[in-house]
């Protein structure tokens, strides 16, 4: 094998508003590696495959903070994501070189891991790598831990559900688990394609909230006695207006003020008292030891029957993860959006 080039994407500056490719994001080749000899000190060498891009990445992409949930990227090295990779090099008892591997990676074509701390992927329902980013992995694990944990021993007969950004990752997952239980599901998208595409999900009410009054939908359908928040902003102002009594408010994102210097600052939140609203903000790492075994053991198969859909957007080459993050801040992505790193 020899000598490679090792292709990384670098965070160059803080961005402002939304982050320019090219820019705050560049793509470099100039490291190389050699994939016969590159000291592994214990450890295993994994090219990897297929990143995950999120809306979360934009939010470590800011000045350091006592206050920071999530650590944020430091200029002049690579991003990192969840990736599922394959095992190239091995010194490792754990791992052998084939064994593909589910974990967090840098932006970064080759890793040496001296101690990796990966799950191995049996795969056995067959399904696609890049299903383990989206359906099968963090997405999913944040619409199923979290929705275990504040919606389910909740749920009545009756109970109606509003989501926003359904046709997302999370948000598909979500309403799909929410119809499961037996609840009716209102659902917001930014676009005629994605409403159709959130239709076929089966929920009973879907709309793009770009044509449609998200306060007039949810007056004609709801109150609502559970929202899953990915966006903020207006429809978090909504949601609160037509709240049933003792509602639940899953705040899961809130996409909406994540490239904005001045926050839409929501004007009801007397509501919360009002209402007896309970509003559960989370971070998936948090419900992870409680759920995450529950979730691999049922989620694949649940996935490979065609009980759960997904819809993935793929972006080919390392290069491109830059434009890629762009446009799911922007919206112009459809569906789980995965970088395509490197074919097997």
């Amino acid at each position: 094998m020899g000598f490679v080039k090792n292709g990384r994407i670098i965070y160059s500056e803080i961005p402002t508003g939304y982050p320019v490719p090219g820019k705050t994001l560049v793509y470099d080749e100039s490291q190389t590696i050699d994939l016969d000899n590159e000291p592994l000190h214990g450890g295993i060498l994994v090219k990897v495959l297929v990143l995950s891009i999120d809306p979360y990445l934009r939010r470590r992409m800011q000045e350091p903070s006592p206050l920071d949930f999530f650590p944020p990227f430091k200029v002049g090295e690579p991003l990192d994501n969840s990736g599922v990779g394959v095992v190239v090099r091995s010194e490792n008892p754990s791992f052998k070189p084939g064994d593909h591997v589910l974990g967090r990676f840098l932006f970064q074509q080759y890793l040496v891991l001296p101690d990796p701390k990966l799950r191995k992927l049996d795969n056995r329902e067959g399904l696609s790598l890049s299903a383990y980013l989206g359906v099968c992995g963090v997405p999913a694990q944040t619409a199923h831990h979290a929705w275990r944990e504040y919606a389910q021993p909740k749920i009545k007969k009756g109970d109606v559900l509003f989501v926003t950004a359904a046709s997302g990752a999370v948000g598909a997952i979500v309403a799909q688990l929410a119809k499961a239980d037996g609840l009716k599901v209102i659902a917001s998208a930014g676009s005629d394609e994605k409403v159709e595409y959130v239709r076929s999900l089966g929920v009973d009410v879907a709309f793009n909230y770009k044509k449609v009054s998200t306060r007039e939908v949810l007056q004609k359908e709801g109150p609502i006695n559970f929202y899953w928040d990915n966006v903020g902003g207006e429809s978090l102002e909504a949601a609160l207006e037509f709240a049933a009594q003792k509602a639940t408010f899953i705040i899961c994102g809130m996409i909406s003020n994540y490239n904005t210097k001045e926050p839409y600052n929501v004007k009801n939140l007397q509501q919360l008292v009002w209402r007896e609203i309970t509003f559960n903000g989370f971070l998936v790492g948090s419900l992870m030891p409680k759920y995450d075994d529950e979730f691999f053991a049922t989620m694949p198969a649940r996935v490979a029957k065609g009980e759960i859909k997904y819809k993935e957007h793929f972006v080919k080459g390392l290069e491109n993860a830059g434009q890629a993050l762009l446009d799911v801040l922007s919206g112009e992505n459809f569906g789980k959006s995965v970088v395509v790193v490197s074919e097997e």
